[in-house]
């Protein structure tokens, strides 16, 4: 079953730029691994954090594009542009309400 999982950046100010930059190119690889649907980006314009919402097969499919993310380093690389821990979510997609 697909689920939706939201990821909210706190984004430093100073950092934006070269956070856009890491993320455009980090992104082509979501959008083409195993399971990933759909990616959309948004920036909050009261607070300039980074927001995605991602379309995945499913939880499992996500969870080890994650696990991929966290082993190649791309995490602890993003970290120090980041002005805080991540806030993601997980959605069930109920299209029968």
């Amino acid at each position: 079953m697909s689920v939706m999982i939201t990821l909210e950046l706190p984004t430093r100010s100073e950092s934006m730029a070269q956070l856009l930059e890491v993320m455009e190119s980090a992104l082509v690889d979501t959008r083409g691994y195993a399971g990933c649907q759909k990616v959309e980006t948004y920036i909050d314009q009261e607070n300039q954090n980074i927001f995605l919402v991602e379309l995945w097969e499913s939880a499992e499919h996500q969870q080890a594009y994650m696990g991929w993310r966290v082993e190649t380093g791309f995490m602890d690389a993003v970290g120090p542009l980041l002005d805080g821990a991540p806030i993601a979510r997980t959605f069930d997609i109920r299209s029968d309400i």
